[in-house]
């Protein structure tokens, strides 16, 4: 347990650093969104590209884990819909943006250099996998609990809409073509290997610094009380659902480790982004993301721990 709580500390002051950069060294919001631009841009698509592309070298999935993670995503949803109504009083798309802070979880940023230091790097191609389908399932999934509460039915524009934004995504579309590639055991020439590599090398760190800079334009003072709520879904349900689903697949020990310590990360970026959209719930979700993030420093590494510890 203490291995696995050290080895995420140094992860952790990397986001703390970047706080700090903004918070204490004033770097402007130009500089938090150019370097949040070329992390999810290029360094994290680089790294993911790459790595995908040597798939047949990589261990083998089992693919059950997307049953294990998604239907607990699926169940603490409509949990999350149910205490949005009743704790809250929330409307329909309070409660659907509400939900979506307690199952999102920011698998990109955090999800990559954690399963890589606390797991190994055999955790990645169970990463890939979720992160493949994350985006798309997990913003279909608000779009059409949002236009259902609307209009009483789900609206095809908005699927379409959401569908084309996940799959021009960088992120989404390094996995898919490092895939692509990788299936069919095309090895990458060095030219282009080795500076995917170096920028690769720059991705973990920068994206925590990124996310550090990104969480100290947010408070923690709008609605406290729906905060706590999102982030005891977030880091304490979520994590105990996936890890029972997983235990009635019979999923193996890797693909259980991965799936639950991306279920137990920090509420993810993009929850935020939906908030705006619909116009709901902003304050509460930014706050949530803070205070998940901090909670998540020593939460995530205990579940890791709780599993098996460091592969």
């Amino acid at each position: 347990m203490l291995d696995s709580l050290l080895l995420g500390v140094p992860l952790y002051l990397l986001v703390l650093i970047g706080y700090l950069l903004v918070r204490v060294g004033r770097w402007p919001h130009t500089a938090t969104e150019a370097l949040a631009r070329f992390v999810f841009g290029l360094a994290l698509p680089a790294l993911l590209f790459r790595m995908m592309s040597n798939l047949s070298e990589l261990p083998p999935v089992d693919a059950r884990l997307l049953i294990a993670y998604f239907g607990g995503c699926l169940l603490v949803f409509a949990l999350g819909r149910l205490v949005g109504h009743v704790l809250f009083r929330l409307d329909g798309v309070g409660q659907s943006v509400f939900a979506l802070g307690g199952v999102f979880s920011n698998n990109v940023i955090l999800g990559i250099p954690l399963a890589t230091a606390l797991i190994g790097n055999a955790a990645m191609p169970s990463v890939s996998l979720v992160l493949a389908f994350n985006a798309l399932t997990l913003w279909t999934l608000v779009t059409v609990s949002v236009e259902w509460a609307r209009h009483g039915a789900p609206s095809l524009t908005g699927f379409t809409r959401t569908l084309r934004s996940v799959l021009t995504n960088p992120i989404v579309a390094a996995i898919l073509s490092g895939t692509a590639i990788g299936l069919l055991g095309v090895r990458l020439p060095s030219l282009i290997d080795a500076p995917l590599a170096m920028i690769g090398q720059a991705a973990v760190p920068l994206s925590l610094i990124s996310l550090g800079m990104s969480l100290a334009q947010y408070g923690l003072r709008a609605g406290l009380d729906r905060s706590l709520g999102i982030c005891v879904l977030k880091l304490v349900v979520m994590p105990l659902v996936v890890w029972t689903l997983a235990r009635l697949l019979a999923l193996p020990a890797l693909e259980t480790q991965v799936v639950v310590m991306l279920a137990s990360l920090a509420v993810g970026s993009n929850v935020y982004l939906m908030s705006m959209q619909f116009r709901t719930q902003e304050g509460v979700v930014a706050s949530s993301m803070v205070l998940s993030t901090a909670l998540s420093a020593l939460s995530t590494p205990l579940v890791v721990a709780w599993l098996g510890g460091p592969g």
